[in-house]
Parts: C-alpha cells; structure tokens; sequence
C-alpha cells in the first residue's frame, strides 16, 4: 500500500527562513505594527486562534511563530490559476469552503495536527467592518477538541484605525499582534465543544469601535460605501465617498469620518458617532424591512464583472459588464435569476466581493470600487429569517 503524501514538506521551513525578513520589513512599514514574538512557543505544535482585522493578519502570525504555519483560507484564494498554485507550493494552506461545514477541511486539520504542524484560523471567517470582532462558528470549539493542540489566543489589535475593511488606504496610527494566553489540552479536556467556544469567543474578543486613539489620512471616510447602505433621512439608498466625507445620494447629507473615529455631520446633526452605531442601525433597519413588499422593482442597480467560479482552480469571466439588480427576493445578473430562497448562500469577500452559491455553481460578481456586496449578504439572510417564519431573527451574515 502506498504510503500517503505528507502534506508538511522540507521547503515550507525554507520558504519561512528567507521571506519572513523580507515581509518583516514589509508589514512594519506598512502598518506601524509591534509584532511581539512569542518565546515560549519552543517545538510544540498549536492551534492558533485569531481575531481578523486586515487582509495582512496572517503575515503578522507568521512574524510571531518561527516554524511555519498552516492557514485555513476560503477557496477564493485557490481559484486564481497559476498564482493560486504557487501558495499552493510556498506555504501549503488548508482550504475550506466558506458557505458550509467542511469535512475535507476538518480531516486536512486533523491530518496535519498528526503530522506535527501548527494550523492557524480565525473563528469570525470574516474581517470586521466596523471595529467589533464578528460572530464566530461555534464548531472551532468541537475541532480544537478533536486536534487536541494547545490553543495560542492570538490577538490583534489597532487594524480597524490603521485600515478599516472598507478602505484603500492605511492610516497613520499604532497596531499590536501578539499570544496573549495558552490554553493546554488539560485545561480545556473536561469541558464540552460548546463550553471550549464560549471561552475561546471571550479571548478573541476585541472591541475598537470607539475613540482608541488617532488614525490620520486625507481619505479617512474613502469608501465607507462599501459598508453602508442605509441613510438615517433616506433609508435604503447609495452613498459617495471623497476625501474624509461620505455624502448620501438621495439627500445629499454629508457625513464626516475624523481620526478618532467618530462621525460628525457636515452642517448637519448625525445621529451616531461611529461607524459601529450607524451599522447597527443598519442591521435593524433592514430587520425591520418588510423584504416582500420589495419585489416589483430593483432596490438597486448597477453593474459587475459576473465569473463562474471553478472551485480550487480558476475563475471563468462570464460578463466584464454584468447587470446587476436586487429585489427583495431575488438577485437577477443579466438573464440569469437567484431567488434569494433557493440558493444557498451569498457570501461577501474581501472589500467588494460577492459569492452566490447556486447548487453546485459559485459565481462571483465583483463591483468597481463603490461596489456595496454587503447589502445583497444582508437582503440574502433578512428573506431567509422571514421565509422561516423568524421574524425576530437578528443574524444577517456577518
């Protein structure tokens, strides 16, 4: 019987000696970052937890364990061709599906635990869009159970100041990764997955929605609109950004994003100081939104490069100019129509990304730099709570 390829290889430890100066250099420029190395880590093997602030999280864990690490990633970054192959062969990542459970993915976990190498996720699967770390899968608990690793917390903290997800730019400000506890198998052993998750939602969490210190740059509220959707005069409407000012497009009522944080109205009186509260009001809103009186006319229209996603291989461009509308219970791109209560997920990657799983197709719109893919993620999830008949239902993907 042939014996089973390794998946940890030789070049992974070479690949982590020669880059991490380089990305060292990199990363601390880029961000500002205290990157504090953990020296307790010695030989042993962990799981490490994180919390997802910036698209450069991994680098700074990798900055901080000298033996190489193995990251879950969400199959978008194994569908890009020839690149996808080459992170295939540097740093072997752990590739999941993002809308589901997946088997493949626990048993690729289990199967490098037993080889003796350290696995790195973040439990919220997405970055925060406004300062409060996310809702997080309770499975994590079940698998750190079943690896058995010692859990290293790893904490990140300043990356929604330093650069919010919905923004191009990286301001000026302080940031800091560090392990900020061990948890051992024996201390976790005894409690159920359930009890393991409620700890580990504790370590991770991290909250910078308020005033915690300053982040300057001439373009701090460029590309808010990837976040919000929804005037507090207006209700559903579309917003655009210049400089450190949001303006809504129906009314015309401009929104200031300071250093701090905080909002200001642009001689007006805005109901919020920060993003996080609008956000809420956001979420609430569409909570309250009737989704099926929305359905004989788009709620919105616009366009999008629309590919077909072949999963773990390439992306096939169907339309570089797609038309794109939203109702309250469908999405419809050119000819082809999504019923928000057949497929079944809508996913939203990266800044301005959008994955619609229809059966066994992933197609993928992705928007000009304006592009809100979180509404159609929150549309998505308020038509399925309503069609279940939960009302109070309050999760709307994120």
């Amino acid at each position: 019987m042939a014996k089973s390829r390794q998946w940890m290889k030789f070049r992974h430890k070479v690949v982590v000696t020669l880059l991490a100066p380089l990305f060292g250099i990199h990363v601390r420029y880029k961000y500002g970052i205290k990157i504090e190395k953990f020296r307790e880590q010695g030989d042993r093997p962990y799981l490490i937890l994180m919390n997802h602030q910036t698209a450069y999280d991994q680098f700074f864990v990798g900055l901080t364990f000298h033996r190489p690490v193995y990251y879950v990633a969400s199959e978008d970054l194994f569908s890009m061709g020839w690149v996808s192959d080459l992170i295939r062969w540097l740093v072997a990542p752990i590739p999941i599906r993002k809308q589901t459970t997946d088997v493949q993915a626990v048993m690729n976990c289990i199967r490098i635990a037993r080889e003796g190498g350290t696995i790195c996720m973040a439990p919220e699967g997405n970055r925060t869009f406004h300062g409060k770390t996310l809702y997080m899968n309770p499975a994590v608990g079940g698998l750190a159970k079943k690896l058995g690793l010692p859990l290293a917390i790893f904490r990140i903290e300043g990356g929604y100041g330093v650069h919010p997800r919905w923004s191009d730019v990286v301001r000026k400000g302080g940031m800091r990764s560090y392990v900020s506890r061990v948890i051992e198998p024996e201390e976790y052993q005894s409690m159920t997955g359930d009890e393991l998750f409620a700890l580990i939602e504790k370590e991770l969490a991290v909250d910078e929605a308020g005033v915690t210190g300053e982040f300057r740059h001439e373009k701090n509220a460029e590309f808010l609109e990837r976040a919000m959707y929804v005037c507090p005069w207006c209700g559903l409407s579309t917003f655009e950004s210049s400089g450190d000012i949001i303006r809504c497009k129906k009314c015309g009522r401009g929104i200031r994003h300071l250093p701090t944080k905080e909002l200001q109205g642009v001689n007006c009186a805005f109901p919020y100081r920060f993003v996080s509260e609008w956000y809420e009001y956001q979420k609430s809103f569409v909570n309250g939104t009737d989704l099926t009186a929305l359905t004989d006319a788009p709620v919105y229209e616009e366009t999008a490069r629309f590919s077909l996603v072949h999963a773990f291989k390439h992306k096939e461009v169907l339309n570089k100019q797609a038309k794109v509308c939203l109702y309250g219970d469908r999405i419809t791109v050119d000819e082809r129509v999504f019923p928000l209560g057949k497929v079944s997920a809508v996913v939203v990657l990266g800044k301005n990304k959008l994955n619609i799983y229809d059966g066994k197709e992933i197609l993928q719109l992705k928007g000009d730099k304006r592009f809100n893919a979180l509404k159609y993620v929150n549309f998505f999830h308020r038509y399925k709570n309503m069609m279940a008949g939960d009302e109070d239902g309050k999760f709307l993907g994120l």
